[in-house]
């Protein structure tokens, strides 16, 4: 995962590495429903978890073994000690908090009001963002916003609809500790997007696979584990590294707002796997969340501001927010890692709340 970080206008390339992310988590729930496999859900996420970190474990051996070495001549650069507690603050929240919450949740609540309480998530996620961190937004954002939740609501309705009951209450106390997570991910995701999606993968696949095994359920047989875990590596590995990269360069809120589509692409490969003729909230959703998306996508944010010094490490080219010496041979290839330090930089450009334009206004 080797991308290059740029600072440039608002495009749909912006948003692949976002709205992929949300294709592939989106894909996990029918392929896991594919599979067959009598698993219970406490168990299925940690397996599907497990696989994600199984997966990036060996594409990262991969990497040390056959990969091109970056500037450094390293492979890729660690994770700085200054970053370890957000890094672990949002394993905790994300991977150990979140889904026991929601299991617990479950055990007495409806499929129906729990699918349409998870899309309290991506609105959680934008209000910490802009609350806590204070990421910059404007109406464009904001009301793509609210579409896109809309559509995710809509696409999940049936009548009966959510209760405050105790048990609602622990599902969104589940999408507030993965709203938690989200933003503390953001802090860390200069970082190798890998590294990070590999540890946040085996930490929750381990602790909820064994909260699973712990609560009575067994593993299924040889063929169906090794096709959830596949699936775990496609749809929530390749999905979170590819999440990683879009908060480096879109920010929480936005990324939320794209991954928020995910259960529509789930509901279109339930539909290629499963055909069937779409109810009238399908395509009411699918427009709801497209309008989301094309106000996210003309967003324009540009003033002038200023870089504050910062040091940190990810894959870069020499653009005018990176003019900086080296303190090793470089042959001149780009883009390329290693750790460089930012000086003082005033001027004007459009841009998103990127690594390097996490500035207030």
């Amino acid at each position: 995962m080797r991308e290059l970080c740029s600072t440039g206008g608002m495009s749909l390339k912006s948003a692949a590495p976002a709205l992929v992310a949300a294709l592939l988590f989106g894909a996990s729930t029918p392929l896991a429903k594919l599979l067959g496999a009598d698993v219970p859900p406490l168990l299925l996420a940690g397996l599907l978890y497990l696989g994600s970190g199984l997966g990036l474990s060996a594409l990262l051996l991969i990497r040390r073994t056959l990969g091109p070495r970056d500037a450094a001549g390293s492979v890729s650069a660690g994770i700085p000690r200054r970053d370890l507690p957000w890094l672990a603050g949002a394993i905790v929240t994300g991977g150990m908090l979140g889904p026991a919450l929601l299991m617990a949740g479950l055990a007495t609540t409806d499929a129906a009001p729990a699918a349409l309480l998870l899309n309290v998530e991506g609105v959680l996620t934008a209000l910490v963002a802009w609350l806590v961190f204070k990421e910059n937004t404007d109406r464009h954002i904001v009301l793509g916003m609210v579409a896109i939740v809309v559509g995710g609501a809509l696409l999940s309705w049936q009548p009966g609809g959510a209760r405050l009951s105790p048990g609602a209450l622990l599902i969104v106390g589940a999408c507030g500790c993965w709203a938690a997570d989200n933003n503390l991910t953001r802090k860390v995701s200069a970082n190798d997007a890998l590294l990070l999606a590999c540890l946040k993968g085996l930490f929750a696949g381990l602790v909820n696979t064994a909260l699973g095994l712990l609560a009575g359920a067994q593993l299924p047989a040889i063929g169906p584990l090794v096709a959830t875990l596949g699936v775990g590596f496609a749809g929530y590995g390749l999905s979170l590294a590819l999440f990683v990269v879009a908060l480096r360069h879109l920010g929480t809120a936005r990324t939320g707002a794209y991954f928020s589509v995910a259960p529509l692409f789930g509901v279109l490969i339930a539909l290629a796997i499963w055909p069937a003729v779409p109810a009238w909230t399908f395509w009411a959703a699918a427009a709801l969340m497209a309008v989301g998306v094309w106000l996210h996508l003309r967003e324009r944010h540009e003033h002038a501001h200023t870089h504050q010094p910062t040091q940190h490490a990810h894959p870069h080219v020499h653009d005018e927010h990176h003019q900086h010496a080296h303190d090793f041979a470089w042959d001149g290839s780009e883009p390329h890692v290693h750790p460089h330090r930012h000086a003082v930089l005033t001027h004007r450009h459009a841009h998103y709340p990127d690594i390097h334009h996490r500035h207030t206004h």
